[in-house]
């Protein structure tokens, strides 16, 4: 596993939720030197650690993985969320359908 990129992943998603150190150490239950030692790929995280932090950035783990997964992993993970897309969509057409019809 190269963790100095799932430390790298680990900051961006922390910079794009918009949290300190201290507070995703809050939210996973580690300290804030530790989150930083993850960060900068000095230690190792534990599979817990690993589902906290992605619990806490609202993730699933092939973000922060996907350095160390193959790409097959990969492709069906994406696979899957486009099938959650087109099946968001669908239900996008059918509620503004649904919505027209009874609008009085």
């Amino acid at each position: 596993m190269d963790y100095a990129k799932l430390g790298m992943r680990v900051r961006q998603q922390r910079v794009l939720n918009r949290l300190t150190q201290e507070q995703l150490a809050e939210k996973t239950g580690v300290s804030s030197s530790f989150i930083g030692h993850i960060e900068r790929g000095e230690k190792k995280a534990s599979v817990e650690t690993v589902v906290a932090l992605c619990n806490a950035l609202d993730i699933s783990p092939s973000v922060l993985l996907q350095d160390s997964l193959s790409d097959g992993v990969i492709r069906s993970q994406l696979d899957f969320d486009q099938a959650n897309q087109d099946l968001m969509n669908s239900l996008m057409h059918v509620l503004r359908e649904h919505s027209q019809k009874t609008e009085y």
